[in-house]
C-alpha cells in the first residue's frame, strides 16, 4: 500500500456477498453522502446514490444491487471486502506540525490559559525528516499547518521552516494571533509564497477586553501587523476568524472588525469558542454526555485525514487532546506510514465510527465535533 492511499478496492468476486459491506466509515447527510477515504461525496441523483443510499438504510442488500451498480461502487470504494483491516486505512489530507510548545497569549478559550506547558522546540533535524516524509504524501495532503496550541511566528526558525515546506511543494497553513507577524516577516513570506493558508484569530478591537480575554495588551501591536498584511498575498487564502460566546458583544465586535477590514485579503468570519471536548469550561458543548459514536466531522475526519505532531515528534489522535492522553505513534520510532496503520489510531477508529463499544471516558463522547447516533 503506498502511504497516501486506501485499500485498492477487489473485484467482484464469484459472488460471496457476504464478504463484502458498506464503507463503515462514510458521513451521511440531508440528501447526500461523504467518504473520508477518498474525500469524495455523492448527492442525490448522482449515480450510485440510489444502489448506496438503499443499502444504508435497509431497503437492499448487497445481493439485489444491478450488476453494473455492484460493479461501480466496487470499484469507487463504497463497497469494501470484510477481509481487509479496514481499520488501518487513511486518506491523510491535513497535518498539524507543532514545531515548539510556546504561545505568547493565554486566551480564555484555550487550555494554555489555565496550564501553559513548558517551552520546548522540536530539534530542527527532526522538522526536516518529517518534511521529508510528508512530501510522499502530495498526492492527498492539502496542508501542513505550523501550529496546535502554539504561537507559530514566536519560532526564531519560523520563516526557515514555512520556506522549507515550500520548497518540498507542500501547502504551508499558519494560524497566529497576529502579534509576531511583523511586516519583515509578512514580506517575507510574500516573497517565499504564497502559503495556501492563513488564519488569524481575533475577538475584539476593544483594547481593554482584548487584554482581559488573551492575558496581553497586544492589541495595538496586532492590530499595526494586520493593517500591513491584509492588502499583500500572504497566502492564497487569509481568513479571520472573530471568537466569541455567540453573545450581542461578539456580533458587535464582528461587526467593527468587518469595517475595520472591509475590502482586505481578509475574508473575515463570525465562530463560536468551544469547551475543548471538555478541557475548558467554556462555550459550545456537546448536549449528551456519553453518545454513541459514529464518525467525526472536525474539519473532514480526524483519525481518517489528520496527523497531530507535538514538538517532541510524539503523534496524537485530536487537536483537542491537549494533555497528549491519546497518543497513536512516535516520529522518533516510527515513519509517518508506520503511525497511520498502528494499531492504536486502528483501535481509536473503530470507537469513532462505532464499530467497537468505547470507553465512557474517551474524548470523543465529550466532543461537539463528534458524529453520533440514538
Amino acid at each position: 500500500m503506498s502511504p497516501a492511499t486506501t485499500l485498492t478496492p477487489s473485484r467482484k468476486p464469484a459472488i460471496a456477498f457476504d464478504a463484502w459491506a458498506i464503507e463503515p466509515f462514510l458521513h451521511w447527510g440531508d440528501g447526500k453522502v461523504y467518504n473520508p477515504l477518498g474525500d469524495k461525496t455523492l448527492h442525490r441523483g448522482d449515480r450510485g446514490w440510489e444502489a448506496i443510499s438503499a443499502l444504508n438504510d435497509g431497503r437492499r442488500q448487497l445481493r439485489d444491487v444491478a450488476e453494473e451498480d455492484w460493479q461501480w461502487l466496487v470499484d469507487e470504494a463504497w463497497v469494501v471486502s470484510k477481509q481487509e483491516d479496514i481499520s488501518r486505512r487513511y486518506w491523510l489530507k491535513y497535518v498539524a506540525l507543532e514545531t515548539h510548545t510556546v504561545c505568547n497569549q493565554s486566551c480564555y478559550f484555550c487550555p494554555v490559559s489555565i496550564d501553559p506547558r513548558k517551552p520546548y522546540f522540536m530539534p530542527t533535524p527532526l522538522f526536516e525528516r518529517l518534511v521529508g516524509e510528508l512530501a510522499a504524501f502530495r498526492q492527498t495532503l492539502e496542508g501542513v499547518f505550523l501550529m496546535n496550541y502554539n504561537e507559530p511566528t514566536v519560532d526564531k526558525r519560523f520563516i526557515d521552516q514555512c520556506r522549507t515546506l515550500l520548497e518540498a511543494d507542500l501547502g504551508v497553513g499558519v494560524n497566529s494571533n497576529g502579534s509576531g507577524l511583523t511586516p519583515a516577516k509578512v514580506d517575507a513570506l510574500v516573497e517565499a509564497g504564497p502559503l495556501k493558508y492563513l488564519s488569524i484569530n481575533f475577538s475584539t478591537m476593544d483594547k481593554e477586553r482584548y487584554r482581559v480575554e488573551r492575558g496581553k495588551d497586544q492589541l495595538s501591536q496586532v492590530l499595526r501587523h494586520l493593517d500591513y498584511a491584509k492588502d499583500r498575498p500572504v497566502a492564497e487564502e487569509m481568513v479571520m476568524v472573530v471568537l466569541g460566546t455567540g453573545d450581542a458583544r461578539h456580533q458587535k465586535d464582528y461587526a467593527d472588525i468587518c469595517e475595520h477590514f472591509a475590502g482586505s485579503r481578509f475574508d473575515i468570519k463570525f465562530a463560536q469558542v468551544m469547551d475543548r471536548a471538555g478541557h475548558i469550561d467554556v462555550g459550545l458543548k456537546p448536549l449528551v454526555s456519553s453518545p454513541k459514536l459514529c464518525g467525526c466531522d472536525n474539519v473532514g475526519s480526524r483519525p481518517l485525514q489528520h496527523l497531530h505532531i507535538t514538538p517532541h515528534g510524539k503523534c496524537v489522535l485530536c487537536c483537542e487532546d491537549y494533555d497528549e492522553k491519546y497518543v497513536v505513534g512516535d516520529l522518533n520510532e516510527s515513519s509517518v506510514h508506520e503511525v497511520l496503520v498502528g494499531d492504536p489510531v486502528a483501535q481509536y477508529r473503530k470507537w469513532i465510527y462505532g464499530l467497537e463499544d468505547s470507553p465512557d471516558d474517551f474524548i470523543c463522547k465529550g466532543c461537539i465535533f463528534a458524529r453520533t447516533r440514538t
